[in-house]
């Protein structure tokens, strides 16, 4: 049985691994159309590669998926994290858990999981074509397909977020989403940031006014603007509705621990009594970093040498909605690193997610982001990849 696999990526690659070692009589050709295959593996997560997320719980994993979630806690629960760790650890790539939950290779080298792929491909004798791109796939009367000259039992695209894929797919039959980044950082030219590239804030409550969307977590202040967890979870539930005002809106953050506003003017007031006599600008609160806190406590108009003691009425208040409600106008976005994300791609009603086949097309297979599923950062695109690729090459494999 001829098994092609259209996109060298994390997704294909772990597709062609499974059909080839469920069944010996798939004969399984990947086609990349770069020079290289498993590029974004290589660059994620800094070069130490993200594999999944430490979370085991399918309904909670979910969560963190945007687009997909309701589709993809089925998939999840076949082969989720712990069966992407046992995966790896099978093969003599461990994995160590972070405190924030994402979960790396020991080794701290993607190449470890590169490696691995790689080997695990030529074990099963799966070819691997690079530069070689495939601009049309076409059905044939028994159900079997035409790509490349050559003839094929089934077919799988894993192209990512490809324009030219989506072109075709959608003269077969399918919807596709228009997609729109995701997974984005900030930029802002608000002078409380200025020469603060490097800052960060532990923690931080994000929203945006007029919307639903709201987001906390860390905070990293960049050359640019925003960036860190809170930021890049903000990006991924808010992609369609910022792309929507041309990433032009007003950016709200809270750097105090308490969302009641009596209670955050409580919080500083009782600072006035506690710290009376040291000076408001060289005593930083509430994990702020002192830089940061000095440009917040001068844009509430307070002078360098006053004390606590001295604050006015006014100037608390003025200082508690600098640290409460700091507005901060969002002028554009920047692509998070090398990890660019999509939302958007196959409409997802159109495929089975038992088995990862077209509702549209059978013996046509989709997963990784060509479809529109996407999630926040933290190893969880990966997951979907992963899931994905698994499901769909068991079934292709007849299993």
């Amino acid at each position: 049985m001829e098994i092609a696999i259209i996109g060298g990526g994390a997704a294909g690659f772990f597709a062609a691994i499974t059909c080839a070692e469920a069944n010996s009589a798939c004969r399984v050709t990947i086609f990349e159309r770069g020079k290289s295959v498993l590029e974004k593996v290589r660059i994620s997560g800094g070069g130490r590669c993200n594999v999944t997320h430490a979370c085991f719980d399918a309904k909670e994993l979910i969560k963190s998926y945007p687009r997909g979630s309701r589709e993809l806690l089925g998939p999840f629960m076949r082969f989720g994290p712990e069966d992407t760790v046992n995966w790896f650890e099978g093969r003599d790539v461990s994995l160590k858990t972070e405190a924030d939950g994402r979960m790396f290779p020991v080794s701290d080298s993607s190449f470890s999981i590169v490696d691995c792929l790689l080997q695990s491909a030529r074990n099963v004798g799966v070819k691997v074509l690079t530069s070689t791109r495939v601009e049309v796939v076409k059905p044939l009367s028994d159900g079997r397909w035409k790509a490349n000259g050559h003839t094929f039992d089934k077919i799988m695209v894993a192209t990512g977020s490809s324009t030219a894929a989506w072109e075709w797919l959608s003269a077969l039959g399918h919807t596709i989403v228009a997609p729109v980044p995701s997974l984005f950082t900030f930029n802002t030219k608000d002078t409380r940031l200025r020469d603060l590239s490097g800052v960060s804030v532990y923690n931080a409550q994000l929203s945006i006014p007029g919307t639903k969307l709201s987001a906390q977590g860390p905070l990293l202040v960049t050359h640019w603007g925003l960036s860190g967890p809170a930021i890049l979870r903000l990006s991924a539930w808010g992609s369609r509705d910022l792309f929507d005002v041309g990433y032009k809106f007003p950016l709200l953050v809270n750097f105090l621990p308490e969302n009641n506003t009596q209670k955050q003017l409580d919080l500083v007031s009782d600072l006035k009594l506690r710290q009376s006599k040291k000076t408001v600008f060289s005593n930083p609160e509430f994990q702020i970093p002192s830089r940061l806190w000095q440009h917040l406590v001068e844009a509430a108009g307070i002078t360098p040498t006053k004390r606590w003691a001295d604050l006015s009425k006014k100037e608390v208040q003025q200082l508690t909605d600098q640290l409460a409600r700091a507005t901060f106008q969002i002028t554009g976005k920047s692509t998070f690193k090398e990890e660019f994300v999509t939302a958007g791609g196959v409409a997802l009603n159109e495929v089975n997610f038992k088995t990862f086949e077209s509702r549209i097309c059978p013996n046509l297979y989709l997963a990784g982001e060509v479809l529109n599923i996407d999630a926040i950062t933290g190893g969880f695109n990966f997951q979907a990849a992963w899931t994905g690729g698994y499901l769909a090459g068991m079934a292709m494999a007849g299993t």
